[in-house]
């Protein structure tokens, strides 16, 4: 089944590339809403998320021409989403970082009773893992992307992709452990 989408995709790409500006409307209506919440993960704000994906889609149509295997368009598309996320999400960072140079504002603490429920025990876990394997956990779990396409949407070899996925697990049993503690 996974196959016949790849397939289909890459004939839809195929027929853009002839002037069947239809093709793309159906990629977009394919990929649009994936790509959003795609990019929500990183950004956690449905507008700029928007704003990604449309800068996404840009970038995808203006290289669209040059892809070298159409049937691949899924995760080619989403790799450019991510890239354009995680620089999103560090220009902010930096943004951030400068504006707590002029001013300093504590972190509130957290009421402990917030804290209660196991889903944001696990959420807690996540966060506190490097972003690489944050990243690698929501390709492979949350989106049922293969190691061989999250190698490709991250731009990384398959076997950095299946050591940060092992890692990222591993960690992820260790603070589990540590909140139960």
């Amino acid at each position: 089944m996974e196959k016949a989408k790849k397939i289909f995709e890459g004939l839809l790409v195929l027929q853009y590339r002839s002037g069947n500006r239809k093709a793309i409307t159906l990629l977009v209506k394919r990929y649009n809403s994936k790509m959003c919440n795609h990019a929500y993960w990183f950004t956690y704000n449905k507008d700029i998320a928007k704003d990604i994906v449309q800068d996404s889609w840009g970038v995808i149509l203006k290289k669209l021409p040059h892809l070298k295997n159409p049937n691949s368009f899924g995760s080619w598309a989403m790799q450019i989403v991510t890239r354009k996320a995680i620089d999103c999400v560090n220009k902010n960072h930096r943004d951030r970082q400068k504006l707590q140079d002029y001013f300093y504002t504590p972190k509130e603490d957290n009421d402990p009773d917030q804290r209660e429920s196991d889903l944001s025990k696990m959420y807690d876990a996540i966060k506190a893992l490097p972003q690489d394997q944050q990243i690698v956990l929501r390709l492979f779990y949350l989106e049922d992307y293969s190691l061989r396409e999250i190698s490709e949407i991250l731009d990384k070899s398959e076997g950095t992709v299946k050591s940060r996925l092992y890692h990222a697990r591993e960690k992820l049993k260790t603070n589990l452990k540590k909140q139960k503690s």
